[in-house]
């Protein structure tokens, strides 16, 4: 597999689970440091977009793996966007 490919299986899932969070109510924000040594590069975290509220992974955690974790945590939980907006 070539690093285009890789890239563009990485970029696909990364919008899957951008989709899945807002489905949920949620919207999968990724940090804007550009820096590769910084502990914050890369990494994603999980937000109630109308009250700008962290769900996970605040400030700068979660890599994609445990985004999915999450969200399927909070699926299981009964986290919906019907849910979120009760809140």
């Amino acid at each position: 597999m070539t690093e285009q490919e890789d890239d563009r299986k990485f970029k696909a899932r990364e919008n899957r689970l951008r989709r899945r969070a807002r489905r949920q109510g949620l919207q999968l924000v990724k940090s804007r440091v550009r820096d590769p040594q910084a502990s914050e590069y890369g990494k994603y975290r999980l937000i109630e977009p109308e009250r700008n509220l962290g769900i996970a992974g605040y400030p700068w955690a979660l890599s994609l793996d445990e985004v999915e974790t999450e969200l399927a945590a909070l699926a299981e939980w009964g986290w919906t966007e019907k849910r979120a907006r009760e809140r």
